[in-house]
């Protein structure tokens, strides 16, 4: 079934979407849970709780791309249920691991969370990837977005984990330099 006809099931408040949903996206959104919560059943949870804020969501929203819409939705109910349960010396995972890489380009200085206007930052960040080839954006956005084991994103681009880790530790210092430059550190 094509995107358009199950996000056209969410409207008619038909309950095959879901079927639909977790038949064609089900597996993309475990991966996406299990790299952020690296727990198989708190992966599922935060599965099944994607599919009813999509329930929720549609209508009035209507998404213009369904993958991207319900992988959002994912990441970030994974996030918060990794943020509630705490554990993050007890069980690292691919989250825990990005973040503490990143940790070196946007944070430090007199910086708070509450001071940041992450609006600003977001858009400074991507003006920051349009700059880069198509491979070392890849490797970001697969590192720091959808939080995969350097293992995999080399595996996908073709290159050895030393290679991609490179890439990822100058495109690093690339973004340091740029938020340096735009004024956020």
């Amino acid at each position: 079934m094509r995107d358009e006809e199950i996000v056209a099931l969410y409207w008619q408040r038909n309950e095959d979407a879901i079927r639909e949903t977790e038949q064609r996206y089900g597996r993309y959104l475990f991966k996406i849970a299990y790299q952020v919560l690296a727990d198989p059943e708190d992966s599922e949870e935060s599965v099944n709780d994607t599919y009813l804020k999509a329930w929720s969501a549609m209508p009035p929203h209507r998404p213009g791309v369904l993958s991207t819409f319900l992988g959002r939705l994912t990441r970030q109910l994974s996030i918060d249920r990794r943020r509630a349960r705490n554990r993050e010396k007890r069980r690292p995972s691919e989250y825990a691991l990005s973040l503490s890489e990143l940790e070196e380009c946007v944070s430090g200085g007199d910086l708070t969370r509450e001071t940041v206007d992450f609006h600003l930052l977001a858009e400074a960040i991507n003006a920051y990837l349009l700059t880069l080839s198509p491979e070392a954006r890849g490797t970001f956005v697969g590192r720091y977005y959808y939080m995969d084991p350097v293992r995999e994103i080399a595996r996908y681009f073709g290159m050895s984990e030393s290679k991609a880790k490179s890439m990822l530790h100058r495109t690093r210092l690339g973004l340091r330099r740029h938020l340096e430059q735009e004024g956020f550190l």
